[in-house]
């Protein structure tokens, strides 16, 4: 259901300020064009933070429900992808945030609520897995700080000072949070690297 990317560029080219104005006023042709020429972009960002599923597509729907309802005081200073990405990244930040407490709070709260928690899939196997999908598990299992400025700067390819905008941190934290990750990432996947 990804936008191609000749939609993408077509708008970026052409007609998106056009596009974008229309949408603001209710046009539902607008809004869907809208939306399909940044659903890709907008989905890769929060599967590489939260992971396919239920909670990907809430935090999804999320994020065009908010970039349109500000859409009518959006000024252009970034470009629709770069604020899509912020919205979507903040919901995701937002969204572990309350896994981590709701979790916090079963493991000193009721045991039978917590006995009823399946437990987390077990880390792949080489054997099992592509090398892809071990580096997708290698990066899930780092801290949202890190996850973050690994999935914007590396799989998402933002620069450094795009990535610090969409995060809100100095450009030297981006960095040293990339460098961080990395040696996270090779460690955990050293026995791939290794062969």
């Amino acid at each position: 259901m990804a936008a191609s990317p000749h939609r993408a560029q077509a708008l970026d080219a052409g007609g998106e300020r056009t596009m974008l104005a229309a949408a603001a006023q209710g046009d539902e042709a607008a809004v869907r064009a809208v939306i399909a020429a940044h659903e890709g972009a907008v989905a890769r960002v929060i599967t590489a933070m939260l992971g396919a599923g239920d909670d990907a597509d809430d935090v999804g729907q999320e994020t065009f429900v908010r970039f349109l309802s500000a859409l009518p005081r959006f000024r252009g200073d970034a470009s629709v992808r770069t604020y899509l990405t912020r919205i979507a990244m903040n919901l995701c930040l937002d969204h572990l945030a309350k896994r981590r407490r709701r979790r916090h709070w079963l493991r000193f709260g009721d045991a039978e609520a917590e006995r009823a928690i399946p437990p987390a899939p077990a880390a792949p196997t080489l054997e099992s897995r592509e090398e892809f999908a071990l580096v997708r598990a290698a990066v899930s299992h780092l801290d949202d700080k890190h996850r973050a400025v690994v999935v914007l700067r590396l799989l998402e390819e933002h620069s450094t000072r795009d990535t610090a905008m969409l995060l809100g941190i100095p450009d030297g934290t981006v960095m040293s949070r990339l460098t961080r990750a990395l040696d996270k990432l090779r460690t955990a996947l050293s026995p791939v690297l290794d062969r």
